[in-house]
């Protein structure tokens, strides 16, 4: 938690009367002695709860003392005031893999065991999540995409805290599965490490060379000189020598491969959008069920209006938009296109019959992201070849009207 944040919360709880006027006064004066420094802010808040352990903001100050420890990478403390945290609100998924990591920093059993139920929790309330509708701006891929790479990453923890605890098949098989949620270098190095301690020397060469090979954007260059340099040891204890390897390393190549193209069919099938930047290649759903390709409309000028329910100025935008749209309503090189971007899908319909818009409506699907979208209302039109020519951030209602008639003008290359 910032010390912006910090300083919002001080002051509504003061307002409430829920904290004293001293502890007010020097809280205030703490974090904004601490700056922006997160050592600073956590000596701060420690050195203030020493002063007031009564403190009616304990559960707040601590949960900006474990971001802190987070942002400054103080293990001790992470597990110290994340414990803390995880005993009130148990869902943080953050905290909760920031925790049973610094828990797994050693093989230590007790902080084993510790860490193996947060382990479980942690994939407990990832699964939790995929009920969930996807955030904005993420398609549904992408949404599919993130809960798995967090079932991976959940499993690859229980995986290091059942091999602590000498638990070794159990740890085998469980990231052997974090590697079939979410297939990673994290996970295939996992299952070689406790394939290796079994005494499956073969089984472990080929995991750790599938680390090795596969694709991974979060899997530093260190990390894979390890890999690498631990993959030639292992195997020349096993063959006396390198050779063969490069074939083996080939074999490990061609079984990522096919594995990580199997999974993007998997996502393409649920979210045709996932992966593409070009906005006009976009798949958009509709309120209605339909689905609309926006590869049809290239050739055209099409109008993008991207609005929520819950968004005061869109209403106030919308019979402007609506102006604009009657005064291309004869010209069928224009295509204009209503956009929500709700996350609440189903607050939608009802919102539409509560203002009588009479307006067709397409979801977002992940297109806020391609057309780097950041605040609504905005309108984008794009022209004929599918290049953005207007963003219009927001309005200014006396001149909308005229202003984006005139942006759908230069895009068609009509004379004003």
């Amino acid at each position: 938690m910032r010390r912006a944040a910090l300083a919002l919360l001080l002051l509504a709880a003061a307002a409430a009367g829920q904290v004293a006027e001293n502890e007010e006064r020097d809280l205030g004066r703490a974090i904004g002695e601490a700056g922006s420094s997160p050592i600073e802010l956590i000596r701060a808040i420690e050195k203030h709860l020493e002063r007031y352990p009564e403190s009616g903001h304990r559960a707040e100050l601590e949960e900006a003392l474990v971001k802190a420890a987070i942002e400054a990478g103080d293990e001790k403390r992470i597990i110290e005031y994340g414990e803390r945290v995880l005993a009130r609100e148990p869902g943080d998924i953050q905290v909760l893999d920031r925790v049973t990591r610094a828990l797994l920093s050693s093989e230590a059993k007790e902080t084993s065991a510790r860490a193996l139920k947060y382990a479980r929790l942690y994939g407990e309330r990832v699964s939790a999540m995929g009920d969930r509708e996807p955030p904005a701006r993420l398609g549904r891929g992408e949404w599919s995409d993130a809960l798995d790479r967090g079932r991976g990453r959940a499993l690859v923890l229980e995986a290091r805290a059942l091999g602590n605890l000498g638990r070794i098949e159990e740890a085998i098989a469980a990231a052997a599965r974090g590697f079939e949620a979410f297939p990673s270098a994290e996970a295939a190095r996992e299952e070689s490490r406790w394939l290796e301690r079994a005494g499956r020397r073969a089984e472990a060469i080929e995991r750790l060379a599938e680390a090795f090979m596969i694709p991974d954007e979060r899997a530093t260059d260190a990390a894979r000189r390890r890999d690498r340099a631990r993959l030639s040891e292992l195997y020349r204890q096993f063959h006396d020598s390198e050779a063969g390897l490069g074939d083996l390393i080939l074999a490990a190549y061609d079984r990522t491969t096919a594995v990580l193209a199997a999974r993007r069919l998997r996502l393409r099938e649920s979210d045709p959008n996932l992966h593409l930047t070009d906005p006009m290649e976009f798949t958009l759903s509709g309120l209605g069920g339909g689905t609309l390709s926006l590869a049809a409309l290239k050739g055209k000028t099409v109008v993008f209006d991207f609005w929520a329910t819950w968004c005061g100025p869109c209403r106030a935008q919308h019979p402007l938009y609506e102006e604009v749209k009657e005064r291309f309503r004869d010209n069928p090189e224009v295509v204009f296109l209503s956009i929500n971007t709700d996350e609440d899908r189903e607050a939608v319909e009802p919102f539409l019959e509560a203002n009588g818009w009479r307006v067709e409506v397409w979801f977002e699907d992940g297109l806020s992201r391609a057309l780097k979208i950041s605040s609504i209302p905005t309108t984008i039109v794009i022209d004929r070849r599918g290049k953005v020519v207007s963003r219009m951030n927001g309005f200014v209602p006396s001149r909308f009207v005229d202003m984006l008639s005139e942006r759908i003008r230069e895009a068609l290359g009509e004379p004003d």
